[in-house]
């Protein structure tokens, strides 16, 4: 019975890491791809890395919940607890930044509708349309 738990904690341990790796992965790739989209000076730059910072925060609770199977004290179940409320603070807050972004965009796209074409061209927008990253202006 013993070496069923050992195998289990083991298993258990790897997955976590794996979880956790992939994580840092995407909040690494995320935040490259956002240096680039930045120097590019593309509009949905602040979307794009929220949007990876906000996956890869979603990882690491998942790895941290994984993690609560094999908690043996109290003091490490608070720890615990303290880290996945942080990590959902800041996702929630992420989500909320997304949200305005878009808001902001989806304005700004607007406005470059009723002011015509020489405005898209004026204002930076990548595309011929005047529409950034996949954006599409509400009615």
């Amino acid at each position: 019975m013993e070496q069923i738990e050992t195998l289990f904690q083991t298993i258990v341990r790897l997955a976590i890491h794996l979880i956790e790796l992939v994580g840092m992965l995407i909040i690494v790739i995320s935040m490259a791809r956002g240096f680039i989209d930045f120097l590019k000076k593309r509009d949905c730059t602040r979307i794009e890395l929220a949007q990876g910072i906000m996956l890869g925060l979603e990882f690491k609770v998942g790895s941290e919940v994984l993690r609560s199977v094999i908690v043996t004290g109290w003091n490490e179940l608070g720890t615990l607890a303290a880290i996945i409320l942080l990590r959902s603070l800041l996702t929630l807050l992420l989500h909320w930044e997304i949200g305005v972004e878009e808001k902001r965009q989806t304005d700004k796209l607007r406005l470059q509708a009723e002011l015509g074409p020489e405005a898209a061209a004026f204002a930076g927008c990548s595309t011929k349309t005047g529409l950034a990253c996949g954006t599409q202006p509400k009615a």
